[in-house]
């Protein structure tokens, strides 16, 4: 099933995230009757990190958590299902550990892309003023939280859990996960994990997908192709350099630093124009032609 593949994708980007932060179990098992919770962390004494990094999401890793991931809207039944997974959770905590405090439970975000306002109700699920517009709180001593992702606010702060939102929400956070900076801790990691999901996505037959899936692939394969299009042109660059390095050192039989510096402007003119200048001019003119192109342009 679709969900199931979102799922998975949903345990492994949580599990890349947070073992940062901490220990990080996905399908834990919690009783002797088979349940897993499907994401379930507790926080380093000593992280690797500042929580502050992963924003919003990082903000949620305080205390050992609970993240349940829907790809579908919530319901009032797994919302009862999460919870009773909390409290046989919580009963184990407390026998584990002596003296727990309640502010040291485990806490259960479920995270659901929409939430109805009658549900929300129904479970008496609220705002808090500390907290951005999307999280809706149960009573305290419920140590539950639902997160309405398609109603957070479009930052950089919720970016990292925009990105298991669907549609639209989805798609806009991974235009977002794209343009980040390449030098960014999780940008390649968590991209790699967005193109499996694409790979999967993609062998699945179109009657078995729904309308957020096939537009969720219209949008990652024009993100691959760019992406493989943008390495094929770094590589056609590299393949220009070495080119123009090897003419060089045949001609002269040291590529100084003096000739390095300029290999990036010999580079950039069409092959049909540098070719005959590496081959006709010399060492003190090339350097003086292409310094000269170097500094026009800085300039």
């Amino acid at each position: 099933m679709a969900r199931f593949i979102h799922d998975q994708f949903a345990k492994q980007y949580l599990s890349e995230l947070l073992s940062s932060l901490g220990k990080v179990e996905t399908s834990k098992d919690i009783a002797a009757e088979v349940r897993q919770v499907d994401v379930f962390f507790i926080p380093s004494s000593s992280p690797s990190i500042s929580p502050d990094e992963l924003g919003l999401l990082g903000r949620l890793t305080n205390t050992p958590a609970i993240f349940e991931p829907f790809r579908n809207p919530i319901t009032a039944n797994d919302i009862r299902t999460c919870m009773l997974k909390l409290f046989v959770l919580q009963g184990k905590w407390e026998r584990e550990n002596v003296n727990v405090k309640n502010s040291q439970l485990p806490q259960l975000w479920l995270l659901t892309p929409t939430a109805s306002a009658n549900l929300l109700d129904r479970v008496r699920a609220k705002p808090q003023k500390s907290w951005p517009q999307g999280i809706y709180f149960l009573g305290d001593i419920l140590k539950t939280a639902i997160v309405v992702i398609h109603q957070l606010p479009r930052t950089s702060e919720t970016l990292w859990l925009r990105l298991l939102g669907r549609g639209r929400v989805q798609q806009q956070a991974i235009l977002e996960l794209e343009a980040l900076p390449k030098t960014d801790r999780w940008r390649n990691n968590v991209v790699k994990l967005v193109y499996e999901l694409l790979i999967i996505l993609a062998q699945r037959q179109k009657p078995l997908l729904d309308r957020d899936d096939l537009e969720l692939i219209v949008t990652l394969t024009q993100m691959y192709e760019e992406a493989v299009a943008e390495l094929r042109e770094e590589a056609e660059k590299q393949a220009t350099r070495r080119l123009i390095t090897n003419i060089l050192r045949v001609r002269f039989e040291e590529v100084d630093e003096n000739l390095t510096a300029i290999i990036e402007a010999i580079a950039s003119c069409p092959s049909e124009e540098f070719t005959p200048l590496l081959l006709q001019l010399s060492r003190e003119e090339l350097l003086i032609r292409f310094s000269r192109e170097e500094e026009e342009e800085n300039n």
